[in-house]
């Protein structure tokens, strides 16, 4: 996370165009969205330590070449090489999650596990703007390398207690993704992935837009964003309590559908307070759906394949990622309503299509 903020500036400051900007950013999900099925199938054969520790290293590489290679074009290596390490490492640690405790406790761990990425989405961007302004460039870069370290040496160490994978029975070369989309609640979700990703790229990208446009001060829309960040912590922060007493598939048409009518108001609104309110309630609904979606993956997956369908899921994920600024970019000369409306009717017909047949499945939360 604080790679992105120090790429990008540094890019700037070597006085690279937006455009080679975008460039470098959409080069993190370039690679990912290539492997991270097969980077699953990996996880689901061998186990977790093994993929942490290379994601781990490869986001140490990454961070550490700017450090020792200074200029624009190492850059496109450095972003590569985060890319892909940290969707490695994320795809295993979101598989070997949904394999700790029970069915039941799914909803619960990962909402934990999202309150992390909550922390890492605020403390990451912070770290990279202090440490640049108060020690430059290449000293960040480093400081971001060393941070890997530490998760490095413990995994290396092999002291670190990791849930095993589970048992794909008899040895099938013929498994496809087809397979997999088979199953309809499965197909539910990452149908919620790309609505939800689309909706969190939709607000990052084009807050800072809209804000510029009718007039925003960069505080006031730090701000802004600010509390789209707090929303996202506490409401990933209650999950554990609501999850059991809400079940994920009420509780995820009910986020989209307050993220719809967040960004039906979005181009309606141009005072800040009022901007804030609607940057909260859109953190609760999107802050909400992700613990869910992932807890519904690994109850609908087959045992044994769950690190596959991850891999496919951070697939459409990066996919999204990496397509909707273009898109948004390019929708936004048709006016900023007509991009919020847009994704705000597909979430409420997202709302009412993604409902799966009762099916029987462990746990009360499944």
């Amino acid at each position: 996370m604080g790679s992105r903020v120090a790429i990008s500036l540094y890019a700037l400051h070597l006085h690279a165009s937006p455009l080679t900007v975008g460039v470098l950013i959409s080069l993190y999900g370039l690679l990912p969205t290539l492997i991270a099925v097969s980077a699953g199938r990996l996880t689901d054969r061998i186990g977790a330590r093994a993929p942490m520790l290379a994601g781990a290293i490869l986001v140490a590489a990454g961070a550490a070449v700017p450090c020792v290679l200074p200029g624009l074009n190492p850059l496109y290596a450095a972003v590569v090489l985060i890319g892909l390490g940290f969707t490695i490492f994320q795809i295993t640690v979101q598989n070997i999650t949904g394999l700790i405790g029970e069915p039941r406790d799914r909803p619960a761990n990962f909402s934990l596990l999202s309150l992390a990425y909550s922390v890492s989405a605020f403390a990451g961007p912070m770290l990279s703007g202090f440490a640049i302004d108060s020690a430059g460039y290449p000293i960040t870069f480093l400081l971001l390398a060393l941070l890997a370290l530490p998760t490095v040496a413990v995994l290396g160490a092999n002291r670190l207690a990791l849930p095993r994978p589970r048992s794909q029975g008899p040895r099938n070369r013929q498994h496809r993704i087809a397979d997999l989309l088979a199953h309809r609640e499965l197909r539910s979700v990452l149908i919620i992935t790309l609505l939800q990703v689309t909706s969190w790229e939709l607000f990052t990208f084009m807050m800072p837009v809209y804000g510029s446009g009718i007039g925003l001060s960069a505080s006031s829309i730090g701000i802004v964003m600010g509390s789209f960040a707090v929303a996202l912590f506490l409401v990933r922060a209650a999950l554990p309590f609501i999850s059991r007493r809400i079940r994920p598939w009420p509780l995820i048409r009910t986020a989209l559908r307050i993220s719809a009518a967040t960004f039906v108001l979005f181009p309606l609104v141009t005072h800040v307070a009022l901007l804030m309110m609607l940057a909260f309630a859109l953190g609760i609904g999107l802050g909400a759906t992700q613990p869910m979606v992932m807890a519904l993956l690994h109850n609908a997956v087959p045992e044994g394949r769950t690190g596959e369908a991850v891999g496919l899921r951070a697939s459409v994920v990066t996919t999204i990622q990496t397509a909707t600024p273009l898109l948004f970019g390019a929708t936004a000369a048709a006016g900023f309503a007509y991009v919020f409306w847009s994704v705000a009717a597909a979430l409420v017909l997202g709302s009412r299509t993604t409902k799966p047949q009762p099916r029987s499945s462990p746990g009360p939360s499944a």
